[in-house]
């Protein structure tokens, strides 16, 4: 390390990212002593659920199953109020559990990562901020979390509109007066679908700009009474085993009965049930049939469209409502309360993008080929560049200078979405194939912290100051995510499944970019084990 750098900015461990994982993360390393810091381009903590303040935003995993499992003191103390809990209620979480552990003295605000070079003579990674400033660290470990990097659409004039507009993940921190005013929202995706749901009885008058319809199922929310919590505290072992069970890494289980041995009366009577569920119940706890058998995929799509027709007054709007290009569950399913409700009151409406498409944004709103409509604030709900984004917008140098992002041009390639081939002790939390993209994020974080914990542990017990997959490691697991992802009726379907944002340049519509690992929580979880019982084969450690 140059003798020129101030000793406060090198560190053995650099953790990029203060959301879910990074406060886990660091955690993990101080109680091991390891001299540790964590850069955050936010001027807080918090990550997803700092920076997503927009009305309607909320978990939809279950309280219990999203927070931290790895403190018995933070289970204890902690009183979740809703099933559901939302935005302001998470962040405060997040605080809580950062200032009771004294975490914040270990992370700098306003630190956003611009660049990393690795040096393969030093064995060590340099750090560039946007502030200009340098830091210098053995190991790298981002945790940039999945939906971190926001995407806007192309549309020519968006800024001359004179009123409000901005990404629901840019939502203002000061109040956006909304009573009376006109609002537009972009996007009915798994945001767009809780603004609307949110915003509907709050403004003057809604439209939906609608590109493509989703499938959508309630929310089911509910508050949690002081017994149920005191009951919820007595389960949390319960709770968090079910969890390592299920492929999603929620409560809810796949009924096994299989689909075809029952009636379709009796399924019928079992998708009722679901529908009643809190959460994921519809999908997750179903038939498992339903993500391999088309057949079986249509019968539960069918029922789901019937339940919008019956909450949509208008006939004609319900169908619009209703997807005709994917199944139910083939993309990720937005969970809403009061959504298709919306849809019912004289002050919101429809604006179906395949009939009039967007030609572009006005002083005063927005112009389609079929009409102009006047509104005060734009809400672009238009979704992420999701889980490799996060990555691309930091220049990543490895080996000889080799660029990650030109490298996952075409689609990430990673060593159980933890390392990268060419890329020495770089260390990914939630990274591009692993399961965090696909099931209940902190129960797969919680794995990907303590993984990579050990791992860290075993180099430096070893004496070892250069980890890296090899490359046929890495290319055994890119096969095992194909497989995993071929399996699955959604690798027809749009959406960050897929790897497919039509906002992000590259991406390209029907080639796949296999992001994430859909093999199931516990199978990823044994595996890892396996991997590190074994002394983790397939990295080359020097």
């Amino acid at each position: 390390m140059s003798a020129s750098l101030s000793e406060s900015r090198r560190h053995e461990v650099i953790i990029i990212g203060a959301g879910v994982s990074g406060i886990y993360q660091v955690k993990r390393l101080t109680d091991l002593g390891i001299d540790s810091i964590v850069l955050e381009g936010d001027d807080d903590l918090g990550g997803t659920w700092y920076r997503n303040r927009y009305p309607g935003a909320r978990f939809d995993s279950e309280s219990y199953t999203y927070g931290y499992s790895w403190s018995r003191e933070v289970l204890d103390e902690w009183s979740w109020k809703e099933r559901f809990s939302a935005q302001p209620e998470n962040l405060r979480y997040l605080n809580f559990v950062a200032d009771k552990f004294d975490l914040r003295r270990h992370m700098r605000f306003n630190a956003r990562v611009t660049s990393m070079t690795w040096d393969d003579a030093a064995r060590e990674w340099t750090v560039e901020l946007q502030s200009g400033e340098t830091y210098v660290a053995r190991f790298v470990i981002p945790s940039l979390g999945p939906l971190s990097m926001p995407t806007l659409p192309n549309y020519p004039g968006m800024d001359e509109f004179t009123g409000k507009s901005f990404h629901t993940y840019h939502w203002p921190t000061e109040p956006v007066a909304l009573e009376g005013k006109r609002v537009g929202v972009i996007g009915t995706g798994a945001t767009g679908i809780q603004v609307i749901g949110e915003l509907a009885d709050k403004v003057g008058e809604l439209k939906v700009f609608q590109r493509r319809p989703n499938w959508s199922s309630p929310l089911n929310n509910s508050p949690i009474s002081d017994e149920e919590m005191a009951d919820i505290r007595g389960r949390y072992d319960e709770i968090f085993a079910n969890c390592a069970e299920s492929p999603g890494g929620f409560e809810h289980v796949p009924d096994w009965r299989g689909f075809w041995k029952l009636t379709a009366d009796e399924r019928r009577e079992h998708f009722d049930f679901l529908y009643s569920q809190p959460g994921f119940a519809i999908l997750v706890a179903n038939f498992a049939e339903i993500f391999f058998d088309e057949a079986a995929n249509q019968e539960i799509s069918d029922y789901i469209a019937d339940r919008i027709r019956q909450r949509v007054d208008d006939p004609e709007l319900a169908e619009k409502l209703i997807p005709r290009d994917h199944g139910f569950g083939m993309q990720r399913l937005p969970l809403e309360t009061n959504y298709f409700e919306a849809y019912n009151r004289d002050n919101v409406r429809l604006v179906d993008l395949s009939d009039a498409p967007i030609e572009q944004i006005t002083a005063t709103g927005i112009q389609t080929t079929a009409e102009h409509h006047e509104l005060d604030v734009i809400v672009y709900a238009t979704g992420f560049d999701a889980i490799t984004g996060g990555y691309d917008r930091i220049d990543i140098r490895g080996v000889d200078g080799v660029s990650l992002a030109e490298l996952w041009h075409d689609s990430p390639r990673t060593f159980v979405g933890v390392l990268a081939h060419r890329f020495p002790n770089l260390f990914m939390v939630a990274g591009p194939q692993s399961v965090s993209g696909s099931t209940n994020f902190p129960r797969a974080i919680e794995t990907g912290v303590d993984w990579v914990t050990d791992l860290l542990e075993h180099a430096r017990s070893r004496g070892s100051t250069r980890v890296e997959a090899t490359a046929d490691a890495e290319q055994e697991w890119v096969d095992e995510v194909v497989r995993a992802h071929e399996r699955m009726m959604f690798r027809r379907s749009k959406g960050w499944f897929t790897g497919y944002n039509s906002n992000v340049a590259g991406h390209q519509e029907g080639k796949i970019r296999y992001q994430a690992y859909f093999g199931g929580a516990p199978r990823y979880a044994a595996r890892v084990t396996e991997i590190a019982a074994a002394g983790y084969p397939g990295l080359h450690l020097s």
